[in-house]
């Protein structure tokens, strides 16, 4: 029998493929000699085979696989599995077979070497080796808050905040990537994947986030072939947990924006929105000023920023739309810029008329109160402009039926 003790100690383990290699035991040298006459000589030892799994000079073998070593006719004494001096963990089982337990890179060539014990104790040593799968490239992902921001292990974020998993590199094969994503909240939730784009996946319930829910992910991405000769890279997991229920309903019709914490409303906000209309950039693009119509998830807390008309192609400052000011208590609600602020030039057009280049334009006090209660996550939708929040425009997931998700 083999010292367990000294496989583990001296054994290495493997992934593999599936096809199998044996080798046969020579014939001894030291067999036992009879003088004639005397009793029956002992019988020849029986021929041994090993079996090793990947097959001798398998090629493209996937690091998920296991190497698996077997003897018939003798008994293992020791397996080892390395590549460049290094070892791969491994160890014997109940049925006398040695399986790899230790993890495979990518791009090696693996030699794995057995010495058997045949009936009669002699030992024979076997050799075989194969490579496994170079990849083109290799996929790491990254959560994110939003594009804008990381998520933070063990934060907590608002009732409209997705899960988001970003791709190093654009993923062709998105049906393997998904199986390697997983998802699990407490209490559980019926929730899916989308695909934003080659390297973006979104999951999200049906409804905003019930408060207290915990939230973990997992994407178990090592070995997972990804397209084009993508592979995944380590492993990654986190974890947030949804806070209380933040919503904000801004109406352009009625110039107030009515937040509800917890389900209740708590404050009722004058407010000046997007004034519409239309301009010509400094390209010649067509640039209007409407509020997008949707929910919209909170991405940043800016205690001031610089806003620029420039960044959206006014950029003759005597043009009467430009402009180019540090704002205070900015909250950012799109990537193209839409932010619930502190407007106190503006106070007079609050409760009565549009008249922002798009933002939400909110007076000193309800401003301070509105940046120091609201978080990412935290959800403000915009109701009766004609323009619609498109997916791409900060986290615009809540903007597709579930049905169409």
């Amino acid at each position: 029998m083999i010292s367990r003790r000294k496989l583990i100690a001296t054994g290495l383990g493997v992934t593999a493929g599936l096809a199998t290699a044996g080798c046969k035991q020579e014939a001894s040298s030291d067999a036992a000699w009879s003088q004639p006459g005397s009793a029956e000589a002992s019988p020849p030892a029986e021929e041994v085979r090993v079996t090793v799994t990947p097959a001798a000079d398998a090629t493209k073998v996937s690091p998920l696989d296991q190497i698996v070593v077997a003897a018939e006719g003798g008994t293992l004494k020791d397996v080892a599995v390395a590549t460049g001096g290094k070892t791969v963990a491994g160890k014997l089982g109940d049925d006398e077979t040695w399986r790899s337990t230790g993890k495979l890179a990518y791009g090696k060539t693996y030699t794995v070497t057995v010495s058997v014990a045949d009936s009669a104790g002699a030992l024979t040593e076997h050799k075989s080796s194969f490579s496994t799968v170079k990849p083109s490239g290799v996929a790491s992902v990254t959560f994110q808050a939003n594009a804008l921001a990381a998520l933070q292990t063990g934060g907590t974020y608002g009732v409209g905040q997705p899960v988001m998993v970003n791709f190093s590199k654009p993923i062709k094969n998105r049906a393997e990537a998904e199986k390697a994503m997983l998802v699990e909240t407490t209490p559980a939730v019926e929730g899916r994947w989308r695909w934003i784009d080659g390297q973006n996946a979104h999951w999200r319930p049906a409804k905003y986030w019930t408060p207290g829910t915990k939230i973990s992910v997992k994407v178990a991405l090592f070995g997972q072939n990804l397209g084009k000769g993508v592979y995944g890279g380590s492993n990654a997991s986190t974890n947030f947990t949804i806070g209380p229920s933040r919503i904000a309903i801004a109406d352009a019709n009625t110039h107030r924006m009515k937040v509800y914490i917890g389900g209740k409303m708590v404050r009722d906000i004058p407010i000046s929105m997007g004034k519409g209309g239309t301009t010509k950039g400094a390209d010649g693009q067509v640039i209007d000023f409407w509020t997008r119509s949707g929910p919209h998830v909170v991405v940043t807390r800016e205690p001031s920023h610089q806003m620029r008309s420039a960044s959206f192609g006014i950029k003759d400052p005597k043009d009467p739309n430009f402009y180019d000011e540090v704002i205070q208590l900015c909250l950012r609600i799109s990537y193209s810029g839409e932010y619930v602020h502190m407007a106190d030039w503006n106070i007079g057009a609050h409760g009565n008329r549009n008249t922002s280049h798009g933002c939400i334009n909110v007076g000193p006090a309800h401003a301070r109160w509105f940046y120091d209660t609201f978080r990412l996550g935290d959800v403000v939708d915009v109701r009766n402009t004609p323009k619609q929040l498109s997916l791409t425009d900060g986290l615009g997931d809540w903007t597709i039926p579930w049905d169409k998700w």
